[in-house]
Formats: C-alpha cells, structure tokens, sequence
C-alpha cells in the first residue's frame, strides 16, 4: 500500500472512531442543562470518599445550587498542597481513581503548573476533540487524503516524575487524541513524534522542516500560538541546500548531532527520495504554495490577542489555505471547539460542568453570581469556571468569553483575554482587556497595523514607566516615526482614561508611557524569551500586557522613540 493511500486508511478509521463522540455532542447540544447535571452528579457521586468529598460533604449534595453553596471557587493557589499530596503518591486525595500522570500547564504568563490527570479527565478530553474531528474532516473530505502535521512541543528536559513516581508530561502532544485516536494518527503524522526529544532548538526545527518537505501531500497544519509556525519555518533558506541533500540521501544531518539512539529512531522514517529533491530544487524555499499544493487547513489560536498574530502569519505563509480559528483549550479543561454553523466556537458541554462569572462595571468577576451554560446572555462576557474528572471543582480558569451566539442550548464563545493579566506595580491596575482596546483605539487613529505589540512595564533610570513595544511594517515604521510624539501623547492618554493608572501619574509614581519599535521578528524573540523565561513551547499564548519588566533587552536591538513628553494628567 503506498503511503497515500495508507494516509487515506487510517484518516477514514479516525474519522469513523471520532463518531460516537460527536453524536453523544449533537444529543447533548438541545439538551445542555440536563447534560451539564449529570456530568455535576457522577463527579460528586463519584468522588465522595475522597479527602476533597468529605470535607466538603459531597454526600449531601443534590443539585448544582447546593454543590456551588457548598464548594468555594478557587484556583491553583488552592490547589497546590493536595497537588503536592498526590505527588508524594498519597491516594483518595481530590479523586477517587488514580492519578496517571501530571501535565504541565501551558503557562501564559509564569512557569509551569502540575495539572492531574485521571483516566476521566482524559476521556472528557476526547469528548471535546472527537466531534471537532469528526465535523472538520466530515465536511472537508479532502483533509482525509493525505498526512497532517500536529504541533509537536520539544521536550528540552527530558522524562520526569514526581518523587511518588507519577509520570510529568504526555509522552506525545497527540496523546489529547485517546488511545486510539493516537494510534491512527501516528499513521498520518507527517513529523514522527521522536522528534520531540531532540534538545537542540535548532536541531527540532531542522528535523521538523525536512519531515515536513519530504510530504508533497500535507493537508492539514495544527499548531498551538501562530507565531510557531513563522518560527519553524524562518531558517527554511538558510538550510534550503542542506535539506534538499538529505531529502535525496535519506539522511538527517541536523546543525548539532543527535544521540546515536534518536538518529536511529529519526532515521528508520527516511528513505533516499531524488525524484522530490529534484521537484524542491525547481522550487524555492519561499514558494511555499508549490511545496506543499496540498495544504488545505491551518489551525491555530485566533482569539483575543492572537487574532492579529494568526491573520499575519497565515497571509505571509499561506494565503490561499483556510484558517480554522482552534477552540478554547487549557490544560485543565477542554472547554470549546470550532464546529459548522457555528459562531466562534461552541462550549465541550459533554466534557466537564462549567460554570461563568458575570462581570461588574470594572470588569471583574462576580463571584456570588454565577451562570450555568443554559442561562449565559448573547453579547455578554464572561470569566470561566470549570469542574472536571481530574479533581479540580469549581476551578477559575481567569479566562474570559465573550458569548456570541447558540447552537441548539449550548453557547458558542469567543476567547477575550485573562482576568489575572493584571499589571499592578503601585495601584494602577491595568488589565489585558483595557490594554487591549487602548492599542485598539491608538492603531486606529494612527493607521497602523502591528506586526508585533506589547505593554510592559520598563524599570527605566528615574522610576518606572510602561512601555509600549512595537514591530510595524516598513511603511508604516516611517510614518509612525514622524509622528512620534503624537503618538506616545496619544497612548498615555488613552491609558489615562483608566482611573488608577491616572491617579498613579499624578502622584509621580509612574512616569510617561513610552513607545519602542523593534526590528523584524519581535514576536519570535518573545516567544524564546517566554520559553527561556520556563513556560512550554508549545502552549505560549499571545498576550498584549506583560506584568514582569525586563522586555526591552529581550525583544532588542530596539528603536526608541524620541523620550516621551511629560503631558498634563487629568
């Protein structure tokens, strides 16, 4: 069998294993209250024995009033200690099943968390992917005829375990998938998972490029933050001869070698292929239409702070594929998924109990006034709250939703940004949301489109201020640059329009914001900056505020503007 049509096979089966799945989801979509009570119920029933059940009675529990009365909110703060108790290999503490292993959170702003995992959480994972699956690959049959490439996040530290013995990571990114999910797609990876374990930056991405270059029939591009994409293939011309070597030799002779065990691994999915070496170098390592004529779908973060970032990366890389906004998915919790017909993404309302924060004038979440799925307002926004089978109960997520519409009873939601971004150095209190529409308000008015922007705090000689850190493209760099000062003048006022950050201005505990330009590909640098900085590669979320200072030598060489001008505050 050659390998398209084994691609074609084991797709077809995939497809086929993921229906179940999406018809338990259509049964549920008119029917989410009742739904969402039984997933409550079988976790309390299940779980009462437990330290977390007993304490806080869990037998008694009946309805969701009585579980949200009985059981306060809380986040991973609360969590840490029982966490650290299962790490020790104590049993029964917030699950009655074992815990089989700890994922590390994808970390948007600080270092990794320990998530547990059960057998059920991973099934509830499964019961949100299935029916994406199924309704992407049902409706775009095309997908289904040759080999995708799923996002394969480098694991630079190796295998871990907790001193109780408790695995730490998923062996494969695809291990999301279940059992069998994993196993057909394995038979349609266009990347072998192996190339996880390669150490080197570099070396990943060389042996990530020359898989994926070797596959004229790629249909399919899912990655986690867009800017990895632009990332993996940036040193495509540098390497362009090199590669097309290896595509004709069969080999792997990556920037750093290998250990002599992952080569042999590596290499046992190579074979010496002249004839598309030959196809490559009639090519260019820019035409990237003509590498891969195939390619149908990109998916991708594409809400929120990274919808400017996934429309850039997909117009510069891939302009005629179409671009699949992915759902909202924490490593906690399965919470939404792109579906047909759909506006934004529709709550998993088979996979875990959500719960939503109303929000108050100030945009914070309303704790004492909590929504269920079935009773979630149109155009309205929302913090998230998850329950799931891995033992976290009433979780804060800190994300924000904004609902945009229904499918059957079930809300479609749109990823709006964090509610703990909050950079608060002296009561200024600035949050990812206000950032946001202040950047919206100032690009507007100045007629610029970022490439690249982010607000920080910049501990600069003579107290702190907030900088604004910009990548614009050449055109408009010029412009901008003209205009310095009105622009600085225009986002310092635009932050003023915020009462702490003003009040803080006054009393000269901040100075003037600023604006910075850097040189092309800023959002790369911040992306090793982030992974340095401990957070996984392949869970780095866009963000347009940063609460830590220190950006400007990591997103260096900038271009400073003129010093901002000390304008009246209100």
């Amino acid at each position: 069998m050659t390998s398209s049509l084994r691609a074609t096979a084991a797709n077809m089966l995939w497809v086929a294993s993921c229906r179940p799945e999406w018809q338990r989801f259509q049964r549920a979509l008119p029917r989410v209250e009742a739904a969402q009570a039984r997933l409550l119920m079988r976790y309390v029933v299940a779980n009462r024995d437990t330290d977390f059940g007993r304490r806080h009675n869990f037998a008694g529990i009946t309805s969701a009033a009585e579980f949200q009365k009985a059981v306060p909110l809380g986040d991973y703060d609360d969590y840490a200690e029982p966490v650290a108790a299962i790490g020790q290999g104590q049993a029964g503490v917030l699950t009655a099943e074992p815990v089989r292993m700890f994922e590390l959170s994808s970390g948007s702003t600080a270092a990794s968390k320990l998530i547990p995992y059960t057998a059920t959480l991973k099934a509830e994972f499964q019961r949100g992917l299935a029916p994406w699956i199924y309704d992407l690959y049902s409706r775009q049959p095309d997908l289904q005829r040759g080999p995708a490439y799923w996002s394969i996040t480098p694991l630079t530290n190796g295998p871990r375990a907790t001193p109780g013995g408790i695995p730490i990571g998923f062996e494969a990114d695809s291990a999301y998938l279940g059992a069998l999910g994993q196993r057909l797609l394995e038979a349609v990876l266009a990347v072998p998972n192996a190339v996880k374990h390669i150490p080197s930056a570099a070396s990943f991405r060389y042996a990530t490029l020359l898989f994926l270059l070797r596959q004229p029939g790629l249909r399919l591009i899912s990655v986690w933050h867009p800017t990895f994409l632009s990332l993996l293939l940036a040193p495509l011309p540098e390497w362009w001869e090199r590669l097309l070597a290896d595509i004709a030799d069969g080999t792997l002779t990556p920037p750093e070698p290998l250990e002599p065990d992952l080569q042999r691994a590596l290499s046992r999915h190579l074979r010496p292929d002249p004839r598309r070496a030959r196809q490559l170098a009639g090519l260019g390592p820019t035409d990237r239409a003509a590498i891969w004529p195939e390619l149908r779908l990109l998916s991708c973060w594409a809400d929120g702070p990274a919808a400017g970032y996934a429309q850039a990366v997909a117009d510069s890389l891939f302009p005629a594929v179409r671009l699949q906004p992915k759902g909202l998915l924490a490593t906690e919790a399965f919470v939404s998924l792109p579906m047909h017909g759909a506006e934004g993404s529709v709550l998993a309302v088979t996979s875990h109990f959500f719960e939503f924060l109303p929000l108050d004038s100030a945009d914070r979440p309303m704790p004492d006034a909590p929504r269920l799925a079935h009773e979630l307002a149109e155009g309205l926004t929302y913090a998230l709250v998850v329950t799931t089978g891995g033992g976290l109960y009433r979780y804060a997520l800190h994300d924000l939703v904004e609902v945009t519409g229904r499918l059957g009873q079930a809300p479609c939601l749109r990823f709006v940004g964090k509610t703990d971004l909050v950079s608060d150095r002296f009561g200024e209190k600035l949050n990812e949301r206000f950032v946001a529409q202040v950047g919206q308000a100032l690009f507007q008015r100045h007629q610029l489109a970022p490439l690249f922007n982010l607000l920080a705090p910049d501990e600069a000689v003579g107290g702190l201020r907030y900088t604004l850190y910009l990548e614009l493209p050449p055109g408009q760099h010029a412009r901008a640059s003209t205009a310095a000062t009105a622009l600085q003048a225009d986002l310092e006022r635009l932050l003023c329009q915020n009462f702490h950050y003003a009040y803080c201005r006054q009393l000269g505990q901040l100075g003037a914001a600023q604006v910075v330009f850097t040189r092309p590909g800023a959002a790369e640098r911040y992306l090793r900056a982030c992974q340095a900085r401990g957070q996984k590669l392949g869970g780095i979320k866009p963000v347009l505020l940063q609460k830590s200072a220190g950006w400007g030598p990591e997103l260096s060489p900038p271009v400073a503007l003129p010093m901002p001008v000390e304008i009246g505050v209100p």
